[in-house]
């Protein structure tokens, strides 16, 4: 095994590492906002129901 063969190992190691590591957090996140993001809107059209509800 060469220097050169090495370097380009670790590269293309540190390249497809980087890579997954971005791509697999972020749809997690995606999910989970989503799923936030739908909870609160449904908080909020309660909430927004019961104020007119009780005249608020």
């Amino acid at each position: 095994m060469t220097t050169t063969n090495f370097l380009r190992g670790v590269g293309m190691g540190i390249a497809v590492g980087a890579a997954v590591g971005a791509m697999v957090p972020t749809r997690r996140k995606r999910a989970k906002r989503s799923s936030a993001a739908r909870a609160i809107k449904a908080v909020t059209d309660v909430m927004d129901n019961l104020s007119d509800a009780m005249g608020l």
